[in-house]
């Protein structure tokens, strides 16, 4: 026999034995409907944005190195609102200013805004990312420019900014341009938080000059 609380989908399977006595077991098909529902949440209030740094002062290839970056140096009042309405979870596009001038990678916030340590007293604020994938297919500026479907990204008519939103349909329109499928589960969900906390112990926080 074996009784289920399909109402609450609880992860609690009730069986007896021969013998009547009834043990209580978890239920795997509760667990994972209860995990899939979570997942499903995370994506729907998930934010997307894209912030800018000269390669020659930081480069997405130093951020893999690192394995973590404090995101500092922002002295542009929207650019910073836009840091502090990030969560932790959220994705944000890594574009190469100045030199290059192309997406090049993908980072997620492992940290929501707190003081600029490199401001003491001033009213700016810092996050930290970890680095989720490079980008098979670097998207370029020209390229961004000539696609119709990106005509009105917060890139282009806020090109003056370090840090800009961006939505979830361009999110994943130029993830397709980039060739480039995000790594199973790497951006939320328990495998997220155990590479961030995986990182935190192997990588000492490294200081981003924006």
């Amino acid at each position: 026999m074996a009784a289920r609380a399909d109402r609450d989908r609880c992860a609690i399977t009730a069986r007896s034995d021969d013998d009547g006595r009834v043990a209580l077991f978890p239920d795997p098909s509760a667990t994972s409907v209860v995990g899939s529902r979570a997942e499903r949440q995370r994506d729907m209030s998930r934010q997307y944005w894209l912030m800018k740094s000269e390669p020659n002062k930081y480069s997405f290839a130093q951020l893999l190195k690192d394995g973590r970056a404090t995101w500092d140096g922002v002295r542009n009042f929207e650019a910073r609102n836009h840091m502090r309405s990030m969560h932790e979870g959220d994705l944000v596009l890594f574009y190469h200013s100045s030199e290059g001038k192309e997406i090049v990678g993908v980072m997620r916030v492992d940290r929501e805004a707190y003081a600029d340590p490199t401001a003491p007293g001033e009213d700016w604020s810092v996050v930290e990312v970890v680095p989720v994938t490079s980008l098979k297919s670097p998207v370029s500026l020209d390229v961004i420019k000539s696609d119709p479907e990106l005509a009105d990204i917060a890139l282009l008519k806020r090109s003056r900014l370090s840090v800009v939103p961006v939505s979830k349909p361009h999110f994943d329109h130029l993830m397709e341009l980039a060739k480039t499928k995000l790594p199973a589960r790497m951006a939320d969900g328990a495998a997220a938080t155990r590479a961030a906390k995986s990182a935190k112990k192997t990588a000492a926080p490294r200081e981003k000059k924006a």
